[in-house]
């Protein structure tokens, strides 16, 4: 991860995991949590983000975590990790592989909300800027669907309408609204400097 830009890089792992540690100890009494699970799986969650992972990176170094668990322990933690993309869910809930363990892992809704939390409100914008300028997608061209501002309504401002946690809905609320008025102030701008008056 040391080669990660910033909005993938070690910082915004340790949000994610304080977060959904933060989540997980929110959850009813009546829930049992495996915060060791959550702690781990919000710790791991990038290491194969397809945008960095080289063939040899993440693998290979979850391969070796996983080889040192046991064997049920270490199944319960891939899968987790392999289930957290927005991206992902939103693809297997189109083609109707979503399954009954995905929809009722509580240590999956943790880590998920947690990620998704961190791509909303201030840290998001400032991630998306961010990831915009490493892979040079621009910041708003009028009529361009591949910007940064494009990436909010595609994506970013659908974020708070798909966390699972109670604790994580309330806290997507603000960071939707930061998000709100970041956008209202781009469109303000965009007119103020559109035109010769």
């Amino acid at each position: 991860m040391a080669n990660n830009d910033p909005s993938h890089d070690v910082h915004h792992v340790l949000r994610v995991r304080n977060t959904a540690l933060r989540l997980a100890r929110s959850m009813p009494a009546s829930m049992t949590v495996n915060i060791w699970m959550v702690d781990m799986a919000a710790l791991l969650h990038d290491i194969n983000d397809h945008k960095y992972a080289t063939s040899a990176s993440g693998t290979t170094g979850l391969a070796d975590i996983y080889d040192k668990m046991n064997t049920a322990r270490a199944a319960t933690l891939k899968r987790i990790i392999d289930n957290v993309s927005w991206s992902k869910e939103k693809r297997k809930r189109a083609d109707g592989t979503w399954s009954e363990w995905e929809e009722g892992c509580v240590e999956l809704r943790c880590v998920q909300d947690a990620d998704r939390l961190d791509a909303i409100g201030a840290f998001g914008i400032m991630r998306c800027a961010a990831f915009s300028a490493i892979t040079n997608r621009p910041l708003y061209v009028a009529g361009n669907e591949d910007t940064a501002i494009a990436h909010f309504h595609d994506k970013l401002l659908k974020i708070a309408g798909s966390l699972k946690t109670e604790m994580g809905k309330q806290l997507g609320v603000k960071r939707h609204q930061a998000m709100l008025d970041f956008l209202a102030a781009v469109d303000d701008e965009t007119r103020e400097t559109s035109s010769l008056e």
